[in-house]
């Protein structure tokens, strides 16, 4: 009888350990930090919250077409730049208050939601920030790891 009393909290512990696992896989397969997406086209759900990003890292292969879904919770405007050294550099001197809708470049007012997708062609890294001023220097930076493969 000692051992059936032990069943029902042994139970519970199976239970909790099983649907935590599952809660680890079921981010992992969402792609930031996890799995490598792609090819083809992906929709990625990236906030900001608290002038940071959800995640700073996301892999994909080449010929990956992620569509950034942003949800900006924060008080203050924001902006996603995803591209080159070269894009960053011309994004860096802040004097564009607002971006057109092209390819890799989003602005978002407070509590403002969008979209921009973006194509990673090869293997490298991609760099993506905001670069309103002071938001870089906060920690408003990730990269796009694609690799070959």
């Amino acid at each position: 009888m000692r051992w059936r009393s032990a069943v029902v909290p042994m139970a519970l512990i199976v239970t909790a350990v099983v649907t935590a696992a599952g809660y680890v896989l079921d981010a992992r397969a969402s792609g930031p930090d996890g799995d490598v997406l792609g090819p083809g086209e992906v929709s990625v759900q990236l906030g900001i919250e608290h002038s940071r990003f959800s995640f700073d890292r996301l892999h994909v292969r080449p010929g990956t077409t992620v569509r950034f879904e942003v949800r900006n919770t924060d008080p203050i405007a924001h902006e996603l730049i995803v591209g080159d050294e070269a894009v960053h550099r011309r994004h860096a001197t802040g004097t564009e208050p607002s971006h057109p809708p092209v390819p890799g470049e989003l602005s978002l007012g407070a509590h403002e939601t969008g979209s921009t997708t973006y194509t990673f062609d090869r293997a490298g890294t991609v760099a993506f920030a905001c670069h309103l001023p002071g938001h870089v220097d906060y920690g408003m930076q990730g990269e796009v790891v694609v690799t070959g493969g």
